[in-house]
């Protein structure tokens, strides 16, 4: 069973930094990774995605130019890093692991049915 842990969320001000982490059990580097989000009363929307050997890489475009996504697959763990954040940006994050062999694409990436494994979700809070 291939277990997603997420961490790194919290409370910040607007205009601070977090990082997330998500470390992810089984044969890591062979995994597409995600992160989505979801406000409260709001459907979960796609954060992030990026491919197993980092070659590729997407993001919302709510999130582009302050958010970037990196993985480091000797830990076995993809990194979400917040910058400039924004009371908009406040939800439960959640990472999410895609086993399919083909190449990433953004349309993939974005999707949330692509995605095999996922965790139980960060808090992250930004007060204004």
């Amino acid at each position: 069973q291939v277990q997603v842990v997420e961490s790194g969320g919290g409370l910040v001000q607007a205009g601070g930094s977090l990082r997330l982490s998500c470390v992810v059990s089984g044969t890591f580097s062979s995994y597409d990774m995600g992160w989505f989000r979801q406000a409260p009363g709001k459907e979960r929307e796609f954060v992030a995605a990026i491919s197993r050997s980092s070659f590729s890489a997407y993001f919302a475009d709510s999130v582009k130019g302050r958010f970037t996504i990196s993985r480091d697959n000797a830990k076995n763990t993809v990194y979400l890093q917040m910058n400039s954040l924004k009371p908009e940006d406040t939800a439960v994050y959640y990472c999410a692991a895609d086993e399919d062999s083909g190449t990433l694409t953004y349309g993939r990436g974005a999707r949330q049915s692509a995605y095999d494994y996922w965790g139980q979700g960060t808090q992250v809070t930004v007060s204004s």
